[in-house]
Order: structure tokens, then sequence, then C-alpha cells
């Protein structure tokens, strides 16, 4: 199958269908575009497990909740299109914003106990628009395995525990974070760093390397750890951070002590960029 652009859901219901009546099952990558060596390893996950892989292209604006970072999040259709060919995508669904909101959105999802911490403390809302969205693509693509990159771990939390509560009948695949060679994990936003925020953008990644050897040589005391990842951070003047927590890996919620697999996220500003990582720790890993 080539590549096939679709502009609107029921065209998107229509090719879905054509695949199912052939065989063939369907796996979903949900993006916001500016597509990169992340999303491509979720692509070829897909393709490895699918008969029909189908990417969204979409920039959603009720996930943001800084208008200018909605208007000048990077938008490089063509070059997007040409990399899920690449990939061997069968299907690209690029709905227009009143495709996706076809008048004043009324009804929501909201996922509570897993939004309130980490990201969500400071980004009011922005789950709130990511579960929305994600919903109303798994309505209209129906596939059997959505896609999603362990970098946003609590996006990857939050969905989980919407497809499970709301009883959505799709397998929610996590793939690993794709880094660069410096450990900075892939991120359309990373293109907007000048060159010295770039340079100095991997401290995130070192700090929690920290973390994780930490944890695994046996401390106990979350404190103690995020004190010392946190020292690793000061020591970049560009570096502005806004949080880093160690949590457990269910709930998102902080823990006592360190007994037992949690995640340390952390979210940094260089200049007006945000950047956010994580790393999967466990004593004795």
């Amino acid at each position: 199958m080539s590549l096939t652009v679709l502009r609107s859901a029921a065209e998107v219901r229509s090719a879905v269908a054509r695949a199912r009546r052939s065989g063939a099952s369907v796996g979903l990558v949900p993006t916001m575009g500016a597509l990169h060596a992340g999303h491509g390893s979720l692509i070829d996950r897909a393709r490895q497990e699918a008969g029909c892989v189908v990417v969204s292209i979409f920039v959603n604006p009720i996930q943001f909740d800084r208008r200018d970072d909605f208007e000048h999040y990077p938008r490089l259709l063509e070059t997007d299109l040409a990399f899920c060919g690449a990939r061997g995508a069968d299907l690209v669904f690029v709905p227009a914003e009143e495709e996706m909101y076809a008048g004043p959105q009324r009804a929501f999802v909201e996922v509570t106990g897993l939004t309130e911490q980490l990201c969500g403390r400071f980004r009011p809302g922005h789950f709130r628009g990511v579960a929305t969205v994600v919903l109303k693509l798994l309505n209209i693509v129906q596939p059997d395995r959505a896609y999603f990159g362990q970098k946003d771990a609590q996006q990857l939390a939050v969905i989980r525990r919407m497809v499970r509560d709301l009883n959505v009948p799709v397998e929610i695949i996590a793939a690993p974070t794709v880094r660069e060679p410096d450990g900075l994990a892939l991120s359309s936003r990373n293109r907007r760093l000048t060159p010295e925020q770039r340079a100095a953008a991997p401290v995130l990644y070192r700090a929690l390397q920290l973390a994780e050897r930490l944890s695994a040589e046996g401390a106990e005391h979350p404190e103690r750890v995020k004190a010392e990842a946190l020292g690793v951070l000061a020591g970049q003047p560009l570096a502005r951070v806004e949080y880093l927590e160690i949590v457990d890996t269910e709930e998102l919620q902080p823990v006592s002590r360190i007994t037992g697999p949690v995640l340390v996220a952390g979210a940094v500003w260089f200049g007006s960029i945000r950047l956010i990582d994580n790393v999967l720790c466990a004593p004795g890993r």
C-alpha cells in the first residue's frame, strides 16, 4: 500500500474499514508532526506489528497552556509526509482544526490523580487536552494498538488509565526514549534551541542518570537522590529547573523511600524552551 494522505475522519474510517476487510490489523501513531527518529521508532514498531499503519499529524490547540508555544510549534508537513512514506506508513491523517473541533468543545476527558503533579502542576489543562484529542483519534481510527514514547511518561500513564477506565478496546504500546549520542532525548522542540542551549541541554539526562545510578546502588532516601541530581543541574547556568521528582510508576505519587521501581522525571527550561525527560530506576538494577 502506498502512502495515502487523508483530511477527514470519514475518509480515515473508510480507509481503515477497507484495510480490515483485507484482514489487516491497525496500528496508530499519534503525533503533532515535526517528526524525528523517536517518532520513527514508533512507526517502525507499528509496521512490524500491524498490517495497516496510520500516523496522525495534528498540532492540538487545546493541550497548549501558552499561546506562543502553540504558534511557534514547528510545522513541517511536506517533510513529515516524506518521513512517513520512507518508514512505510500506509495512511497519514492530517486534519484541520475545524475537522477535530467543529464547534466550541464542551466535552473533555479528565484523568484525575495522575495529572495534578509533575508537568500537570505547571501546565493547567494540558493533560485534559491530551486525553481529549487522543480519545478522539482512537474513536476515529479504532486501532488495535496505539504507540507512544516513554519520554512522555506522564502522558503515557494518563492515556493508559483513560483507556482502562473508559473501556476503550485498544492496546497501548510504549516504546523506549530515543536519544542523541550525548543523551539528549529527541524532541520536536530541540530544533528551537540555540547552539549554546543545545550544548547545555544534555545536563538533564546526566542528572537523571546520576539518580538512576544512586538508586541502583541502594540509595533509599529520595530527597538525597534528588539533591544529588539537582546539584548536577545547578552546575549548568543555562538550565532553569521547573521540577525534578521521584514518583511511583503507577500513580505518579512521590515516594517516601526507594524500595522498588520508581520514575525520576524532570522538566528544565533553556531560555524559552521547556524540555522534559525521565528514567525508570530500581534498586539493584
